[in-house]
C-alpha cells in the first residue's frame, strides 16, 4: 500500500518552519485535527464530570470517546483504559497497587533494554529483582534467558515492546507466554512501539499495556490498558470520596478533558492517514502498517548513510526494530553534535533518553550517552539527507 506522505505532512503545521523533525522518539508534532479538537473542546465549553448541565455531559462524552479510541488503537477494551498525565505516573500508580498483593521473596523480572519508567517503579516496590540482560553488540534481548529468570516466585514481568533508543523489538509474545506459564502478570511498555506500527496487545500477551499519546501525534496524555476484570482485582490508594468503579478508581483528580479530546482526534488522524473503509480498528491496522513500511524504507537510507561515515558509530543492529538510530560522533560530545545539527535546522536528541540501564550496558552512560535520530510517519528523505550532510 502506497503511503501518502505529502498529504500526511500537510496535516502538520509545525513542519512549515523548515526544520527536519527527527526528534519524534521524544514526542511528535500535532496535526491540525488534534489542535482543532483541543481548541474546540474549550471553545464549546466543558465542565467536570458528574454534573447536571450540558458542559459536564460534554466532558463525559469526551472521556468515553477517548477510552474507545485508545482501545481501538491497541486492541483493548474501552472499560479497561486508564487515563492519566503520563506513562511514568500511571506505572508508579499500578506498581504500588499491585505490590500490595506481594510478599517477602516475591520477584519481578525486569530488562536492561527498558526505559527507566518500566524499571524504577517496579524496583521501588521492594520486590526481588531479576534482570534480563541485553546483548550489547546487537541490542537484542534474548528470549532464552527468561526461562531461567521466571520462576514460582515471579509475580510480574515488565518488558518493552520497543527500545526507545535502539529501536529493538524483542519477542514480547514469547516472553509473556513464559510469564503466563508461571502464573505471572505482564506489563508491556508500548510507549515507543505504538507510534511505529499496528498494535495488538492481546497477541503480545500484555496483561497491562502502557502508551503515551504525545508519541503518536496526540497531546501529553498517558494510558494503561488492561482487561477490566483484571483491574477489578487491583485496589489502588485513592480518595475515599472518589469513585471505586473501574477504570475510574485509578484516575486521580480532575482530568485534562480538552486534551482527551485531542487524543481521540489523534487516533482518528492515524486511522485516516491511508484511505480505507471498515471499522476504526481495521483502518488503524492498515494505516499503521503502511506507515511502518514507509518509516523502515526511509530508515534503510538513514542507516546506510550513518554507517558510511567513518567517524560515526551506530549502536545496536537488532533484526526487528523501529526506525530509531542511536549513534556517537568521534571527537564530539553528543550535546555538541545535537547543537551543530540544530544549527543546520535538524532536531535530534542527545543523552541517555531515560534508557538508564541500557546506556550503562553499552558503556556510554557516563560519557554523555549518544545522539538519537528517530523517524516517524511524517518524515521524508530530505529530513534524512540534511542530517547525513551535516554529519559528513
Amino acid at each position: 500500500m502506497t503511503f501518502p506522505l505529502e498529504s500526511v505532512r500537510a496535516a502538520y503545521p509545525a513542519l512549515a518552519d523548515g526544520y527536519a523533525y527527527l526528534d519524534g522518539a521524544a514526542g511528535t508534532q500535532a496535526p491540525q485535527p488534534v489542535i482543532d479538537a483541543i481548541a474546540g473542546a474549550y471553545r464549546q465549553g466543558i465542565g467536570n464530570v458528574g454534573g447536571a448541565f450540558p458542559a459536564s455531559h460534554r466532558s463525559e462524552a469526551i472521556v468515553a470517546g477517548c477510552r474507545a479510541a485508545v482501545a481501538d488503537l491497541v486492541g483493548g477494551h474501552p472499560d479497561g483504559v486508564v487515563l492519566g498525565p503520563n506513562m511514568t505516573t500511571l506505572t508508579y500508580r499500578l506498581a504500588q497497587a499491585l505490590a500490595k498483593q506481594w510478599g517477602p521473596g516475591d520477584e519481578v523480572v525486569l530488562s536492561r533494554l527498558d526505559h527507566d519508567a518500566n524499571v524504577r517503579p517496579w524496583v521501588h516496590t521492594g520486590a526481588t529483582v531479576r534482570w534480563a540482560e541485553v546483548d550489547p553488540v546487537t541490542g537484542e534481548l534474548p528470549v532464552e534467558q527468561y526461562a531461567e529468570l521466571i520462576g514460582p516466585r515471579t509475580r510480574l514481568v515488565a518488558v518493552t515492546a520497543a527500545s526507545n533508543v535502539l529501536g529493538t523489538r524483542p519477542d514480547v509474545a514469547a516472553i509473556c507466554a513464559l510469564a503466563h506459564e508461571a502464573g505471572a502478570l505482564t506489563y508491556v511498555d508500548g510507549v515507543h512501539a505504538t507510534a511505529h506500527g499496528p498494535v495488538d496487545m492481546k497477541a503480545l500477551g500484555a496483561d497491562f499495556y502502557a502508551t503515551s499519546a504525545y508519541k503518536w501525534s496526540g497531546p501529553h496524555i498517558g494510558a494503561v490498558i488492561a482487561d477490566p476484570a483484571l483491574l477489578e482485582t487491583v485496589r489502588p490508594d485513592k480518595l475515599d470520596s472518589s469513585s471505586d468503579e473501574v477504570p475510574d478508581r485509578f484516575e486521580w483528580g480532575t482530568a485534562a478533558f480538552a486534551d482527551l479530546a485531542g487524543v481521540t482526534a489523534a487516533v482518528d488522524h492515524l486511522a485516516a492517514m491511508v484511505p480505507g473503509t471498515g471499522t476504526r480498528r481495521e483502518r488503524l491496522l492498515a494505516s499503521m502498517a503502511a506507515a511502518e513500511a514507509h518509516e523502515l524504507e526511509l530508515f534503510g537510507h538513514l542507516l546506510a548513510g550513518l554507517e558510511s561515515i567513518p567517524h560515526v558509530t551506530v549502536y545496536g543492529k537488532p533484526a526487528r526494530r523501529t526506525a530509531t538510530a542511536y549513534f556517537t560522533v568521534a571527537g564530539r560530545t553528543p550535546r555538541e553534535v545535537a547543537e551543530e545539527l540544530a544549527a543546520a535546522r535538524v532536531n535530534v536528541w542527545n543523552g541517555h533518553n531515560y534508557a538508564w540501564e541500557l546506556t550503562a550496558a553499552l558503556g556510554i552512560r557516563d560519557a554523555g550517552s549518544a545522539v538519537r535520530a528517530g523517524l516517524v510517519h511524517y518524515n521524508d528523505r530530505s529530513d534524512v539527507d540534511r542530517l547525513l550532510e551535516a554529519l559528513r
